[in-house]
């Protein structure tokens, strides 16, 4: 039996079509062969922030033992020409390799996707220099994701359980009782994270597009995903379903920490540092602010929709910081720019003033009585030379504040997740994290 790692991404388009469905297409096939399967689909999540990455920058990847991998491979090759909307402007790319364990190069190809840019000839080169076997249509974009899904090692995790429509369904709306989303995250939570925004009353484990998912359901227990499913309540009749294993809501693509040489447009990271100058609310309620750190001056950006552009406008110079986020090419308009994660406040510096004194005999503020004449108490007369100073209480405080759970990235670590690593997913190809259902 050989040990087969099979890779692939960029199967999508905005228009239709999705990466999972094609694994989920393939493991049907997988069970009704002579092929066992090792582990949960590996879904990884990579840096969201590339200008042309598909819908959530999703790659996927299977490990399975066989008796005849070149059939294996000949037939994933037609799932991918058959379940990629190429027409669209999909650049599927599939990767297989053949061992028990994966190289340290695989390793490091990956976690560096995570948080830069990666383009297709670093893969096509990765590839060439490996002798791994490829398969690619358009220009090979999906080569990227596809060697990094099966490079990526967990240290953390997270399972999503995928519900899929049958084919005449594709592009229709989902009727899916709000209520019943709503009933499931209390029932499930904090085994299930993400699927109702209580704040907006809105459903998150619904996509809007016409591709083949119903819902996406995540968490951390099989069973508990398994339970949600049956709690959630709709007419339509589904396909099927298969769960996961995924680095979603792990803050995976902020594990790198900016340096002066990282700070690259599209990058991905975090970075402490002083905040230079007092922020400025623009049009449409967006906050915008800078920081020095190590003499890098960095603009940083936080939008209205995260829910704590708030909370930048409350920042003063002088105030220590740590943010995430990624880095917004320069344009003619505007410069290189972070668009922010999340704000965790270090330290706060007093927010001081200069105010008319305070006479101590009546607790009233003085009066000027000219320029360069001095106050005096309009009550009793007493008089002061000079100003003082006047703490004025802060606002916000020194803690982390993420964004609203609507404006949530797939990769980013909810509040529910806190502190929580993820690593005990026993993998059992008898139990129902793969399912067909019945007609």
């Amino acid at each position: 039996m050989s040990t087969l790692h099979i890779g692939f991404d960029d199967t999508d388009s905005p228009k239709g079509m999705c990466t999972t469905f094609l694994a989920y297409k393939v493991v049907d096939y997988l069970k009704k062969q002579d092929s066992e399967l090792l582990d949960f689909p590996k879904l990884i999540r990579f840096n969201p922030n590339i200008p042309w990455k598909t819908r959530g920058n999703g790659a996927v990847s299977l490990k399975i033992k066989t008796k005849n991998p070149t059939k294996i491979k000949n037939k994933i090759k037609n799932f991918i020409s058959k379940y990629s909307d190429t027409k669209n402007g999909a650049n599927p790319g599939l990767v297989f390799y053949e061992n028990e364990t994966i190289p340290l190069n695989f390793i490091e190809f990956s976690e560096l996707a995570l948080w830069q840019l990666i383009n297709r000839n670093q893969a096509k080169k990765f590839a060439s220099k490996n002798n791994l076997e490829i398969f690619y249509i358009g220009n090979g974009q999906g080569l990227v994701g596809a060697i990094g899904a099966i490079g990526y090692q967990f240290n953390d995790h997270t399972l999503e359980l995928l519900s899929y429509r049958k084919q005449s369904k594709f592009g229709k709306e989902r009727q899916l009782s709000s209520k019943s989303v709503k009933k499931m995250q209390n029932k499930t939570f904090p085994h299930t994270f993400n699927s109702f925004d209580n704040k907006k009353s809105r459903v998150l484990i619904t996509p809007h597009g016409p591709d083949p998912v119903f819902y996406g359901i995540r968490g951390e227990r099989v069973d508990s995903l398994l339970k949600a499913t049956k709690i959630l309540e709709t007419k339509e009749k589904l396909a099927g379903h298969m769960i996961f294993k995924s680095n979603q809501g792990t803050n995976d693509h902020l594990k790198n920490t900016f340096t002066k040489l990282t700070l690259k447009p599209y990058a991905s990271g975090t970075i402490t540092g002083i905040v230079l100058s007092n922020p400025i609310r623009e049009k449409g309620g967006h906050v915008f602010f800078s920081i020095s750190c190590n003499g890098e001056k960095i603009h940083c950006a936080v939008y209205k929709q995260t829910g704590i552009s708030l909370v930048a406008l409350g920042l003063i110079k002088g105030d220590k910081i740590c943010v995430g986020g990624g880095m917004r090419k320069a344009s003619k308009t505007y410069p290189r720019i972070l668009n922010l994660e999340f704000i965790d406040i270090v330290n706060l510096k007093k927010n001081m003033v200069k105010s008319n004194p305070l006479c101590k005999n009546c607790n009233k503020s003085m009066k000027s009585k000219g320029q360069n004449q001095g106050y005096q108490c309009i009550k009793c007369g007493k008089t002061s030379k000079k100003k003082t100073n006047l703490e004025i209480p802060r606002k916000i405080q020194k803690k982390l504040y993420i964004p609203d759970v609507s404006a949530h990235r797939h990769l980013s670590r909810p509040i529910t997740r806190l502190g929580k690593i993820n690593k005990k997913s026993k993998f059992d190809d008898s139990s129902l994290w793969f399912s067909i259902y019945e007609n």
